[in-house]
């Protein structure tokens, strides 16, 4: 097996792992208060499968190239559509499906037109850069949510700062796994750090993510934003490049177009979900008002047993008291 094909292999399982872990952690958050989903079991058990994707994705990306690894990490939330239907009920309609096929078609195009190149290395000074960079643009982007009070809005931002969080924790990551041959060296230690920083703080921010706005809109955000980071470093510093010159790069870019359009379909569909149940929900409870004692119906008049109106006057069940 070539290289290329074991890193496409590696990044398979890896996006079924991650995505597992997504669909564990929204379930953790959905349920579990403030910080206590740390004492979760559940939750340490999406930290684990977060951790053997992470793994799978190191080995990936010293196998391939970053603007090939990082954009098949988009899989994941196409893998959680199926998988949140299996293990959490959660089905979803033809739009979805229809973004996933995008998606998909848009990923197998970038992998058509991948090459197996040497990818350059990075000096110590372009680091530091990209290393402060990512921070100050992972603080803009917390900061951001935090002024603002929509929840899906609040939840995007923090996805976003996430994204950038991971798809540069792959990005230093590709530059020890390109050091490597040569063993480890004393060097390299701020890279470690860097990565094992952007790792956890990608992973706590996520998390916060979820609160709020469910599964779809921060899933979709990061799924996006990682891949895009760390392929435009890969492109810009790495020298990484598509077959067939400056057409391929056009198809390519058109795959991602394809591959960013499915996901967004996907997202909306997704998110409209949980809006339409929401006002099923209120137009049964409106309905079901008429029926209980002393409550009327929209536009009725509260009614006493014998048929007189009684006025003002009308019984509160004791679970509205």
């Amino acid at each position: 097996m070539s290289a290329l094909a074991l890193s496409v292999l590696l990044s398979l399982i890896s996006a079924v792992a991650y995505a597992a872990a997504a669909i564990v952690q929204e379930r953790v958050a959905a349920a579990t208060p403030d910080s206590t989903y740390l004492r979760q079991g559940a939750w340490w058990g999406s930290v684990a499968l977060n951790g053997l994707g992470a793994l799978l994705h190191v080995v990936a990306l010293a196998c391939g190239p970053l603007t090939l690894v990082q954009p098949l990490g988009a899989l994941t939330i196409v893998f959680a559509l199926p998988m949140a239907a299996v293990f959490v009920r959660r089905k979803a309609g033809a739009a979805a499906w229809r973004g996933a096929i995008m998606a998909t078609a848009g990923l197998a195009g970038l992998l058509a037109l991948t090459t197996d190149a040497d990818a350059d290395s990075v000096n110590g000074g372009q680091r530091l850069i990209l290393a402060a960079a990512t921070f100050a643009g992972m603080g803009a982007l917390f900061l951001g949510s935090r002024a603002v009070h929509k929840p899906v809005l609040r939840s995007v931002l923090l996805a976003a700062s996430a994204g950038v969080s991971f798809g540069m924790a792959s990005v230093f990551t590709k530059v020890v796994a390109e050091d490597w041959n040569d063993g480890l060296k004393l060097s390299e230690v701020p890279s470690l750090l860097a990565i094992a920083v952007l790792a956890a703080a990608g992973l706590l921010i996520s998390q916060a993510s979820y609160r709020g706005a469910g599964l779809a809109a921060p899933l979709a955000t990061v799924t996006v934003v990682n891949p895009v980071v760390a392929a435009t470093v890969g492109l810009t510093l790495f020298g990484e490049e598509f077959r067939y010159g400056t057409a391929g790069l056009a198809i390519a870019l058109a795959s991602g177009v394809v591959a960013a359009g499915g996901l967004i379909l996907l997202t909306t569909e997704r998110m409209s979900t949980p809006a339409r149940r929401s006002r099923t929900e209120r137009q049964t409870t409106t309905a079901e008002r008429g029926t209980l004692p002393g409550i009327p119906a929209p536009g009725q008049s509260a009614e006493s047993g014998d048929g007189k109106s009684t006025g003002d006057q009308r019984l509160t069940p004791p679970a509205l008291r």
